[in-house]
């Protein structure tokens, strides 16, 4: 237990901001040495806690640095490039060999031989830097060096026009620490409330008083059956959370990022938890086959710890059939945050909320006699389940039907979908409506009759939606407004789109407001240079539930509406679009090696390349220029830091046009 318990903080501790580091910084000169001789040196000044290495490492370790020269039609090189001072020796762990690397300061040296004045050394530079806890993709840097005549400057400065090209990743790049944060705790929260609502189900709720029996009765004494409820709990959560730590494992941190945004997996979300939904509403029960539950219940009769383990396990067994579909919806949910902790930390709150019930009674047997006892409303806690399933459902289908433009969802009719399934679930609570095992309501307790006010509500929240209402308080759930077929001011999308501009791939996405905006990268910043103004670069997807609640939250704010309206090109680069590329597009990735064939592959490689990130949403500055105003933000949802980010564009913007 202490071991588990140690690897979810190490696991935690790994959540780091996913910001550009930039900890070599490059200077190069040139300098006489001879008659037609120069010597080019490439000096790296390495920040404190970093290390870059060598050009001589063996295969198999890490990426070493070297130099690639084009050819030079009046010059020629003498030897090969040497490095000074000597490389520091050691043994690395994670590679499981002996690496050459450098700290501080190392300058690399080569002999050029030119009678040419005007000749330039250019080329390839290739490098990779490592600190105590991170790796940085291997960065490439092309250089343009006047080899006659002394020149002395930055590393970027020196370099062709080519932006710094990002090759390959040493690392799966992670989310930024306040979206990580913040989809964690919604996760651990969702598992928590899953865990109390398990606990109410018909295979668990009427287990409770039989279990605690049998612990105050197995146990002499009253503190040993406290003791082995103490053990009973720790080994729920221990099951629970090892089941979410398998899943990481299986598929590992990379596979969950590419789920939060790819259609694949939301489709095949939408169909796990129909499945999920109509087994809650009596269709039919998922079990696990006999033979296993019956050999683990075995173990259960063994005594001490290891007894107490797998009777944990035999309730984990034999509740399938109500917590699957509850653990599986929780495990998409988790899932689809993209966030590598969020199985592990899901199942956390989950088993915490379900073992603690037991130890509580048998730490105070008294307590059970105000459970209410069991009976028909536990199927009622079971079928209401279902149907919020069913609505969870089409939020993913909707992910799907946006990424690949089918038009099956528009905002209307999916909130319709939604006001039918609430007004079920009303209906059913007020005892209306009856499905399979259900038995009749004679009478209606409190509980049941406020629960069925507060879905009614909800109802009538959602009805002016279908009029174009722009329910802020859910509208990361819901499709794009620009979906909206039928509104009060106008019928169609067309009443939410700017006005037509011409702008590539207009015609498949809308930004929110009226914005103008550009969805193609290269575009969207040739219009920024040519007017002068900032780009924010906005990396959104379709499936991005906290974008949604940025546009809805913080970009309608008449201040922050103002400067994207006014001061801003924005360009808006959608993750996981499917639109397929030309022929002539397509290309593999110098990041991960896959063959880009879709316009959301495309964004986020760019995303990737340029900002070692995949998290959504992501919001960069640019000068008019293209190069970064201010540090890039994630999902937050402070107006006036906002604001002030957005400020720093436009300051940045003005000292270009006064230089």
């Amino acid at each position: 237990m202490r071991k588990l318990i140690l690897m979810l903080f190490c696991l935690l501790s790994m959540q780091a901001f996913a910001k550009i580091d930039t900890p070599v910084h490059w200077k190069f000169k040139s300098a006489s040495t001879g008659k037609d001789q120069y010597a080019v040196t490439f000096t790296a000044t390495i920040d404190k806690g970093w290390h870059m290495y060598s050009q001589f490492l063996k295969s198999g370790g890490p990426v070493p640095t070297s130099f690639k020269f084009d050819n030079l039609p009046s010059a020629s090189l003498l030897g090969k490039v040497t490095e000074k001072p000597a490389a520091l020796k050691g043994y690395d762990q994670s590679f499981g060999m002996t690496i050459e690397y450098h700290e501080n300061e190392v300058t690399f040296t080569q002999i050029v031989r030119s009678t040419d004045e005007k000749a330039h050394l250019t080329g390839t530079l290739t490098y990779m830097v490592c600190s105590g806890q991170k790796c940085l993709p291997p960065s490439d840097i092309n250089f343009d060096i006047p080899v006659s005549g002394a020149l002395i400057a930055d590393g970027n400065q020196a370099t062709r026009p080519e932006k710094q090209k990002v090759t390959a990743p040493a690392q799966a790049p992670v989310q930024s620490m306040a979206d990580a944060d913040h989809s964690l705790l919604g996760i651990f929260i969702a598992g928590f409330l899953g865990g109390l609502a398990a606990f109410f189900l018909p295979c668990i709720y009427p287990m409770v008083p039989l279990t605690v029996s049998f612990f105050t009765k197995r146990s002499g004494t009253r503190g040993q059956g406290i003791r082995a409820a103490v053990i009973y709990g720790l080994s729920i959560i221990t099951i629970y959370v090892g089941l979410g730590l398998l899943i990481t494992g299986i598929f590992g941190a990379s596979a969950l990022n590419e789920a939060a945004s790819s259609a694949s997996f939301n489709l095949l979300f939408f169909a796990i938890l129909l499945v999920f939904a109509f087994s809650f509403m009596g269709a039919f029960e998922i079990t696990l086959p006999s033979f296993f539950v019956n050999k683990i219940d075995q173990k259960s009769e063994s005594g001490g710890w290891i007894g107490l383990f797998f009777m944990a396990f035999t309730l984990a067994l034999v509740s399938f059939s109500c917590t699957g579909p509850l653990i599986g919806t929780l495990l998409v949910e988790a899932v689809s945050k993209g966030t590598y902790l969020g199985p592990a930390l899901g199942m956390f709150g989950f088993s915490l909320a379900l073992s603690l019930p037991f130890t509580a009674f048998a730490i105070f047997p008294s307590w059970l006699k105000a459970l209410p006892k069991s009976g028909g409303w536990l199927n009622s806690v079971k079928v209401s389940l279902g149907l919020l399933e069913l609505a969870l459902a089409f939020k993913y289908l909707t992910n799907v039907d946006l990424a690949y433009h089918w038009g099956l969802l528009s905002r209307d009719l999916f909130l319709g979908i939604w006001i039918i399934i609430f007004g079920t679930l009303a209906f059913y609570l007020l005892g209306k409506i009856r499905l399979n095992h259900d038995t009749e309501v004679t009478s209606l307790p409190l509980p049941r009759l406020v629960l069925a006010m507060a879905t009614m509500v909800f109802i009538v929240y959602l009805i002016p939606g279908l009029f174009g209402a722009p329910l802020k308080a859910i509208s990361g759930w819901l499709p794009p407004q620009s979906t909206q077929q039928f509104t009060l001011t106008g019928n169609g999308p067309a009443a939410d789109a700017p006005p037509s501009t011409g702008h590539k791939y207009a015609g498949l996405f809308h930004a929110p407001d009226n914005i103008d905006a550009f969805y193609d990268y290269e575009e969207g910043l040739a219009y920024a240079k040519k007017v002068n103004k900032p780009v924010l670069l906005d990396f959104t997807g379709w499936s991005c539930t906290n974008c949604r609640k940025m546009e809805a939250s913080v970009w309608s704010d008449p201040q922050v509406l103002k400067r994207l309206k006014n001061d801003y090109v924005l360009i808006s680069l959608y993750v996981d679009d499917r639109t397929g590329l030309s022929e002539s597009e397509k290309y593999t990735s110098k990041v991960s090696s896959k063959y880009i064939k879709t316009l959301g592959q495309k964004w986020s490689d760019l995303q990737e390349a340029q900002f070692n990130t995949n998290a959504q949403p992501f919001y960069v500055v640019l000068e008019p220029n293209g190069k970064p105003a201010a540090e890039p933000r994630a999902f937050d949802l402070d107006i006036d830091a906002y604001t002030s980010f957005l400020d720093k564009g436009i300051m940045a913007a003005k000292k270009s046009v006064s230089l």
